[in-house]
């Protein structure tokens, strides 16, 4: 009779006196409860067993330990605990040796700091990102990494999230020594064997003296001066700091202690799950319906129609994901234009030191510069990125129509317009979709993946694919007026604008929308992205607003002035000699002031909370909305928007996150009180009047699609 497969995520076996813990817990061995359990038992084993004299710790396939089990977020925690295991293993008096391959991540890398000697792989990555998650190493990595690699190199690691490459882990300490090969069995067998050849007794991170204890208080000092700073409004940081200065400070076991008390502090904290619902939304968003329906077509050729600054943000995107590129121009003057355009991006990334000149010219080598269509006959794909006109557009269409082979896919960059009237140019409309980049395109992370009327499934599944390749977070979406993020942001723009013309400064809703954790307020983004495309959208939608709805002119009188934001030297802010940072002007408060005197508005006085309040209720209604319009498929979807693609801060979850910590009927109170001021502007939507009525929330609706 054959056994039943062995499916226990850890496996045990003596070779020769070296006890191999194989971790296999596909698809990245992360530390589940059975990983955990597996973990305790070989150090059981370990003590019990006189035949073994050391042991071995890998991770099957492609990672060590890649972290914590995300499956088991936010569940009541299952004995064992890691750091029991740890503690455990640490004290075992027989050599242990983490042979460390792919990620050893979080969890992962405190088992390897807590082993006795660590060997990595050329491919090994080590980190403690735990700070993306509103949290802190709570297995005693915040008091071994000071052991083994300094307290502000240890500090700095934590607060980063980012990983170390092998080379870079044995440089900081974090290693003991590179091995070649790609074997971390035999690697560490090896080691293990030299090990007990040598008579080397256990060396235990926990015993060693932290190396820059000297100078390291005065450096920690700075650290958490510049992180108040830079990371202002997150919970978690601070207290990294506090868990390195206990590890300077403290014995070892108190140490740990506080690090627990700090650990649960942050795991109570309403950032951390705010942070962990952010972790989920970005990986969901790729889950569409389309992806189980259809399989992508070929991708390996792509073009790009324009080669203005969006235009060549996207070819550089393209470039740097492999793909060769054809960038198409009117003349040769605007085809010089747009490869000088993306020439730039390379020649700063020379200029920083994080690419060769050989690089850049390999790169280029698949860059394709012409000013006719024919030259994009046989590509696989084609994004048209001209100017925001639809007329314009149309016709591009036209002509991509005429050149292009069967079966390529077209795609228009619009951040607005209907893309049902541009794919009705063509004779293919299940072959036009909607990429709408955010700028810059090669760095911005958001694609928003916008789904006409007759777009065939594989090319739904094909631009995600293209996401995929490029490392964009991407989102579905239907046509409408802006789709997910612009049309949202016109809504809660709108009623900034009506707070403006109610008393409140530019300067005021700024501060209170920055105070909330944006790194700009709206009136900073519209001097960033230019006052004259604003001002040409509300001409654009001029003849369908509704003539009973409310509209405020002060933004119209600033465009008029030829005040355009920082492009112009001055919008809502002056920009003297170019300057980046905006200084108040009085003159745009002289103007707001003659607009309301002119509808006869007494100014009011607006707190910050009363400020966002009003800003928030206006971008959760507008969402629900969009939900209910089927134009975004989940509030997830809507969270991943804002947060990759308009600055909502990360440790607030996203807008509908947002509104369900809040409660939902908390947001629609608000709204129904608003409405007393303005009721054709505060119409509370009749999703959110629902779910508030059935106890529900926009969590709820986060099924899979």
């Amino acid at each position: 009779m054959s056994q039943a497969p062995d499916t226990q995520p850890v496996h045990l076996r003596l070779e020769d006196e070296v006890l191999v813990v194989c971790i296999d817990h596909p698809p990245v061995n992360a530390l589940s409860q059975a990983v955990r359990a597996g973990l305790l038992k070989a150090v059981e084993r370990a003590e019990s067993d006189c035949a073994v004299r050391a042991v071995l710790l890998v991770g099957v396939g492609r990672a060590f330990i890649a972290g914590a089990d995300i499956r088991e977020f936010g569940k009541p925690p299952q004995p064992p605990s890691l750091p029991e295991v740890l503690h455990r293993m640490e004290l075992l008096d027989k050599p242990v040796i983490a042979a460390i391959q792919g990620p050893a991540l979080g969890g992962g890398l405190e088992v390897a700091m807590a082993a006795h000697h660590r060997v990595a792989l050329a491919g090994a990555r080590l980190g403690l990102p735990e700070v993306h998650l509103g949290l802190l190493p709570g297995a005693g990595g915040t008091q071994r990494a000071p052991r083994l690699m300094g307290a502000q190199a240890a500090a700095e690691l934590m607060l980063s999230g980012q990983q170390l490459s092998a080379r870079a882990a044995l440089e900081a300490g974090l290693v003991d020594r590179l091995v070649e090969g790609e074997d971390p069995t035999a690697a560490g067998l090896a080691c293990a064997r030299e090990l007990l050849a040598s008579g080397a007794r256990p060396r235990r991170t926990r015993d060693l003296p932290i190396p820059d204890a000297a100078t390291a208080p005065a450096q920690l000092d700075q650290l958490a001066a510049d992180t108040a700073s830079k990371a202002r409004g997150l919970f978690s940081p601070a207290r990294i700091i506090e868990c390195v200065r206990a590890a300077l400070e403290l014995p070892f076991e108190e140490g740990l202690r506080r690090e627990r008390e700090l650990f649960v502090e942050c795991l109570n904290s309403p950032q951390r799950e705010a942070l962990v619902h952010a972790f989920f939304a970005e990986r969901e968003t790729a889950k569409i319906p389309e992806a189980r329906a259809a399989s992508p077509r070929p991708l390996a050729r792509l073009a790009v129609i324009g080669g203005g600054t969006m235009g060549a943000g996207i070819a550089v995107a393209a470039l740097d994901a492999g793909l060769a590129v054809t960038m198409i121009e009117r003349d040769q003057e605007s085809i010089a234009r747009g490869q000088a355009n993306v020439e730039k991006v390379y020649d700063a990334l020379i200029a920083k030191g994080r690419l060769t000149a050989e690089a850049k010219a390999a790169t280029l080598a698949r860059f394709t510069p012409d000013t006719s269509y024919d030259a994009v006959a046989d590509v696989d794909l084609v994004i048209e990125a001209v100017f925001e006109d639809l007329d314009i557009k149309k016709a591009v269409f036209r002509e991509l129509d005429r050149v292009c082979r069967r079966g390529c896919v077209l795609a228009t960059n619009t951040s607005y317009l209907d893309i049902d009237a541009i794919a009705a140019e063509t004779r293919r409309p299940q072959d036009v979709i909607g990429l709408h980049f955010f700028s810059p395109a090669h760095i911005m992370r958001l694609l928003e993946i916008v789904v006409a009327a007759r777009t065939a499934p594989d090319v739904v599944a094909t631009a995600f694919e293209l996401a995929r390749r490029l490392k964009k977070v991407p989102v579905r979406a239907g046509v409408c007026d802006g789709f997910i993020g612009n049309r949202i942001l016109a809504v809660y723009r709108e009623a900034a604008n009506h707070m403006l013309e109610d008393g409140a400064s530019p300067y005021e809703i700024d501060a209170a929308v920055r105070a909330f954790g944006y790194p700009m307020g709206p009136f900073q983004v519209s001097d960033l992205a230019g006052g004259d495309i604003g001002w040409a959208t509300r001409k654009r939608q001029a003849a369908t607003r509704d003539p009973k709805a409310r509209y405020v002119e002060i933004a119209d009188r600033i465009a008029e002035r030829g005040w355009f934001g920082q492009k112009s030297g001055r919008g809502w802010y002056r920009y003297p000699q170019g300057a980046r940072i905006g200084q108040e002007d009085p003159e745009v408060l002289a103007i707001a002031d003659a607009e309301r005197a002119k509808k006869g508005i007494t100014p009011r006085r607006f707190t910050q909370d009363e400020i966002l309040r009003r800003y928030m209720a206006a971008m959760v209604n507008e969402g629900a909305r969009v939900l209910e319009e089927g134009i975004a498929l989940r509030p997830l979807d809507i969270d991943a928007t804002f947060l990759f693609g308009y600055g909502f801060p990360r440790w607030r979850g996203g807008p509908m996150k947002w509104a369900d910590m809040q409660g939902l009927d908390r947001v629609l109170a608000d709204i129904r009180e608003f409405a007393k001021e303005d009721p054709q502007f505060w119409r509370p939507a009749p999703l959110l009047e629902r779910l508030v009525a059935e106890g529900r929330d926009f969590e709820s609706l986060n099924r899979p699609a």
